[in-house]
């Protein structure tokens, strides 16, 4: 091997004698490659927490809010103090929102 040629008769036990020195380090290695995939994991997982809105995003936040005309809520209101039925249905939608 030292002289450049390569011997292919000596290729197996070679192999074999560097898989015995490793053999020795078999659980340091797999506890380094447990590691850096566990820390290429948080890596990724914080490259995509901290990556920036796309358009769509941004858009949902820059649309404005539904409002209510106030000639609409003083209208809602007379007609709940006027009528029994309507003022019973408005307390207990505020009582439980989610029953129907």
């Amino acid at each position: 091997m030292k002289n450049g040629n390569i011997d292919l008769g000596n290729i197996g036990p070679q192999l074999t004698a560097y898989g015995r020195k490793i053999g020795a380090y078999k659980a340091f290695i797999f506890f380094l490659a447990v590691a850096s995939l566990y820390g290429f994991i948080l890596w990724r997982i914080n490259a995509f927490s901290n990556a920036p809105a796309s358009v769509s995003e941004e858009q949902a936040q820059t649309t404005a809010q539904p409002r209510i005309d106030p000639a609409t809520i003083t209208k809602i209101q007379s007609l709940q103090d006027n009528s029994v039925s309507v003022q019973t249905l408005f307390d207990s939608a505020r009582n439980n929102p989610f029953q129907e």
